[in-house]
């Protein structure tokens, strides 16, 4: 079966509408062709074999970077040393296709290059398209990361929720427009040209985004704590983070269901409904319904939660948690901080958000990796914080910060719709490049038929005959026995 995709975005929810009838019409010299026509897919072997010692890059799922076509192969590793292991083996120039969830999604597809030595080992979770000539990988991997075709390439996925993947058949089967080889240069000329400027306007985008973050800190710091090198007001004292709490409470380790709870089933909160700020109740997984719960560790609105267990810039972080749906569960990487009835608990949460706070949790993390990072609960009472003996006057700090921040979250929305402009103009970039509107066409270009229906040839000629194997390096030969001039 041959499958089509339609390049436009904003495709319904139940998967991308595939076009019925006959092919969009291309415009003249290009042609439609599958990719199992114009690559080897999963070839599992490099056209020259490396010897033992020789140094490949190592390239795993985390090193193609997001939507943006890039990825780090600047690990390098012995081959004889992994060339046992279960890797996928891909070369320069190799098409690099996340097939499994969430990775396909983000866009974790990349044109591969700068290995050491051209060769690499990678994630097994990549499909691998290896060009037969008749398509630029930089071409097929811009068509690739278009959202349209990664949207019916997910509608396709299969196997179990949180493991779904794309399979390598439907892959073959993906038929594309394919211009001559001439203007596919044009093409991926003009497209990483414009997308340069793209991103550098996302660029200034996330700078301006980064600063308002700053910003909000800099008015948690000037209304909590005092300027370096001046006293505390009178009515303040120093404390610690417990000295406002009457307890706190931690979540127990579930074995849990690898899918969100339903409405009518307990679910319990994953590190990343406590990470960005707000609490998100949809980051759950469900609990088994033959596990016995307790009701004691059920998390209510009003509640603050503290992430025990997250990244370096994010363990110890709080959030407040707003109308919420019921049957959630802490989770043994989270803790709920219970203030005094005398505490507001609003200055609470600006306190524990504010730098200082946030330095001394991070500093006081134990963990040798970055991504995962824990703090104890005497850590969290510890933290050294400014009081003020008043309540009435932590609300009226906590008010004040309040209403500042809400004019410098005012900056977020203009930052909000030029970002959504950006990804609108990126769209409409690729699907201008893959119509054939966006480069001038030249009718002295070689049709891409021309060296498609070659390659189709020579693929019914290959079925006939037994596959190349990959070539090995030829050794030196030992020192004396090199071969003589006759």
């Amino acid at each position: 079966m041959t499958l089509r995709l339609n390049a436009t975005e904003g495709d319904g929810p139940g998967g991308p509408e595939l076009p019925k009838g006959s092919r969009r019409e291309l415009p003249a010299g290009w042609v439609w062709a599958t990719i199992a026509e114009l690559c080897d897919v999963n070839p599992r072997y490099f056209d020259e074999e490396p010897d033992d010692n020789d140094l490949i890059s190592q390239v795993p799922m985390a090193a193609v970077e997001a939507e943006t076509g890039r990825m780090d192969a600047s690990v390098s590793v012995r081959y004889g040393d992994y060339k046992a292991k279960s890797l996928t083996r891909f070369q320069e120039n190799d098409v690099l296709f996340a097939k499994i969830t969430p990775c396909m999604e983000n866009g974790k597809i990349t044109k591969a290059q700068g290995l050491t030595g051209g060769q690499a080992l990678g994630s097994t979770e990549f499909h691998v398209l290896r060009s037969r000539g008749a398509v630029l990988p930089e071409y097929l991997m811009h068509y690739l990361l278009q959202r349209s075709v990664r949207d019916a390439a997910e509608y396709h996925m299969s196997g179990a929720v949180g493991q779904r993947r794309v399979p390598r058949s439907y892959l073959e089967s993906l038929e594309i427009p394919v211009p001559p080889l001439n203007e596919q240069h044009r093409i991926v000329i003009d497209v990483n040209q414009q997308n340069a400027r793209i991103e550098a306007g996302e660029g200034a985008l996330h700078e301006a985004q980064s600063r308002t973050n700053d910003l909000i800190q800099a008015i948690r710091t000037q209304a909590l704590w005092p300027a370096t090198g001046n006293p505390l007001p009178e009515d303040w004292s120093w404390g610690v983070v417990g000295d406002v709490l009457d307890g706190i409470e931690a979540g127990k380790s579930f074995t849990c269901l690898p899918r969100p709870a339903k409405s009518d089933e307990w679910g319990i909160i994953k590190v990343s409904a406590m990470t960005w700020g707000a609490f998100r109740p949809d980051e759950n997984k469900a609990v088994p319904p033959e596990r016995e719960t307790d009701p004691n560790h059920e998390i209510c609105t009003g509640d603050i939660l503290v992430s025990r267990a997250n990244t370096v810039d994010y363990v110890g972080a709080p959030v407040l948690v707003g109308p919420t749906r019921g049957k959630l569960l802490l989770s043994d990487k989270s803790l709920r901080l219970i203030p005094k009835p005398t505490v507001d608990p609003n200055w609470l949460i600006h306190v524990l958000s504010s730098p200082p706070v946030r330095a001394q949790y991070s500093g006081a993390a134990t963990g040798t990796s970055d991504s995962m990072r824990n703090i104890s609960q005497k850590v969290v009472r510890s933290a050294r914080i400014p009081i003020p003996h008043s309540n009435t006057v932590r609300k009226l700090i906590a008010q004040e910060i309040e209403d500042r921040i809400q004019l410098v979250e005012g900056f977020r929305t203009p930052i909000a719709q030029h970002s959504e402009r950006a990804r609108t103009l990126r769209a409409a970039l690729l699907r201008a490049a893959f119509t054939g509107n966006l480069v001038a066409q030249d009718p002295d270009d070689e049709p891409a038929s021309v060296v498609v229906n070659r390659i189709r040839a020579g693929q019914t000629v290959a079925k006939k005959s037994p596959r190349k194997r990959a070539t090995r390096k030829p050794r030196p030969a030992p020192p004396g026995q090199e071969e003589l001039p006759s």
